[in-house]
């Protein structure tokens, strides 16, 4: 028996709308940092006292550059999952970049953006 080089049209579905669901839930939460980040009319240090104001200016730099972080993690991520639905669209999807067999359905299930196997990954990081 030969060994699949691709998923089939009805896998590849699959994954899309699985794809579909992270990257909704995905651009909710990057709008959801971006909107906190830009939300200057939210709690301010104005009406506390001057004792406290420089800790909670401190806490809120540290709040804002977090938030920064996540939304900019949170966009990569969706970057991910973009260049994942265009290998569905190219019919490349699932295919290990590093081995070229296929990513088992498992992991394509918890990590739809994945471009390399576990054997690939450990291939990869001997390089």
């Amino acid at each position: 028996m030969t060994e699949k080089t691709r998923y089939t049209d009805e896998e590849l579905e699959e994954f899309r709308q699985i794809i579909l669901e992270k990257l909704d839930k995905a651009q909710h939460e990057y709008d959801s940092l971006r909107q906190s980040l830009m939300n200057s009319e939210g709690n301010d240090t104005a009406d506390t006292s001057p004792t406290f104001k420089v800790l909670e200016e401190g806490a809120y730099t540290l709040g804002k550059e977090e938030a920064a972080r996540l939304a900019e993690r949170q966009r990569v991520f969706i970057n991910h999952l973009r260049a994942a639905l265009v290998r569905i669209d190219n019919k490349t999807y699932g295919v290990c970049r590093v081995t070229g067999k296929l990513i088992p359905k498992e992991r394509l299930r918890i990590v739809p953006h994945a471009t390399l196997s576990i054997e690939g990954k450990e291939q990869q990081s001997k390089s």
